[in-house]
């Protein structure tokens, strides 16, 4: 197996596209065509997660954090950190792959995995993402509909939530007339024919689409594929930011605050007054402040993020129970998902792959008790 393979399969789950588009996820430094030897997981890249990925014998480290997201002006080995990082990847062989925004976004993702840490219930996402499908519509002579169908379901098409292979099917009539140019699959050139067929029409996310219509040109008999396509302002049900669940109970104030850092692991953490009685739950791992709104919107009891500012706990006291929980404490999470899920595409693969998390991972931000 290579990087390429085990990266083509983690992308089904958190494709780059959905990523925001300032952000800088995918390929940072290496090739994805070398020979997968061990995977290496890890929050962000510093020298002791190359140390630890060289003991390991891993050539491929995934990071959640880019190391590259600002453009490279220089490469500069004697006084630049990531250019030494850079070098330092290079020599021993290894490549480095990032999902950050991409992994936020999608469904078990960051924020997911935060919810379940929590162990709500009805976990969605926050704000869905928008306005990036299409409906596509395909006519396909009766005899050839399940085989274009599965053809398009074969490459992504037809997702909507917890369900795949959804279609829509509409039963009618084509009429063509063929040139002497012509090669029908169906009657006679220069002839005008009427052929029952049938109207396939399919969701499909829109960086899948090219991919897609290839796959229906290549399955389908006709000459000449008539299909129409047409961007949609639908909310996607696959992909959003932040999450909402319920807990099982409602609990006080001090008790779920208690509760926060307990299943988080953590002992310090800011928060605001809000309401005294907490049932539903709205996070968002890392920076969050952007979904504060929404979380009101959606009638969440509480919200759980991090890097949360002065003025932003000021505007929801008393509305909201707002909980700055830390950056590395809402994202340290995720990284338990991604191992489980790169581990069971590879046991299934029958594949002697090991998959590591770096246990190095620390809070850079300490916290002073005098």
């Amino acid at each position: 197996m290579t990087c390429k393979e085990i990266i083509k399969y983690f992308e089904e789950w958190a494709p780059k596209e959905i990523a925001w588009q300032k952000d800088n996820v995918g390929l940072q430094v290496g090739s994805l065509n070398n020979k997968l030897n061990n995977i290496l997981l890890c929050l962000e890249l510093h020298d002791q997660v190359i140390d630890d990925a060289i003991k390991k014998n891993c050539n491929l480290i995934i990071s959640h954090h880019p190391l590259l997201f600002q453009p490279l002006k220089k490469i500069d080995l004697q006084n630049d950190k990531n250019s030494k990082l850079i070098e330092k990847l290079i020599k021993n062989n290894i490549t480095l792959y990032s999902a950050h925004t991409n992994l936020d976004f999608t469904k078990e993702g960051v924020s997911f995995e935060l919810a379940k840490k929590l162990k709500l219930n009805n976990i969605d996402f926050l704000v869905h993402q928008n306005s990036n499908q299409y409906k596509l519509s395909v006519f396909v002579p009766v005899d050839f509909v399940d085989k274009v169908a599965n053809a398009i379901f074969e490459n992504g098409g037809g997702r909507i939530g917890e369900y795949t292979n959804c279609s829509f099917r509409t039963k009618g009539n084509g009429t063509f007339k063929g040139s002497g140019n012509s090669n029908p699959y169906l009657g006679e050139k220069n002839k005008i024919e009427l052929v029952e067929e049938i109207k396939l029409e399919v969701l499909v996310d829109s960086w899948k689409l090219k991919k897609i219509l290839t796959a229906i040109f290549e399955t389908h008999p006709y000459e000449e594929v008539a299909y129409d396509i047409y961007p949609l302002a639908n909310s996607n049900k696959n992909y959003g930011a932040g999450t909402i669940g319920e807990l099982d109970k409602p609990m006080h104030q001090k008790q779920f605050l208690d509760y926060v850092a307990d299943n988080l692991k953590i002992k310090n953490f800011r928060y605001s007054k809000g309401n005294n009685k907490i049932k539903k739950v709205a996070l968002c791992g890392g920076a969050g402040s952007d979904l504060v709104k929404d979380a009101l919107n959606s009638g969440a009891d509480a919200f759980i993020t991090a890097d949360l500012k002065y003025h932003t706990f000021q505007d929801a006291n008393e509305k909201i129970l707002l909980i700055d929980a830390g950056h590395y404490e809402t994202e340290i999470h995720s990284l338990d998902e991604v191992k489980r899920k790169l581990s069971h595409y590879t046991i299934g693969k029958n594949i002697n792959t090991k998959i590591f998390k770096y246990e190095g991972s620390t809070n850079p931000i300490f916290f002073y008790n005098k």
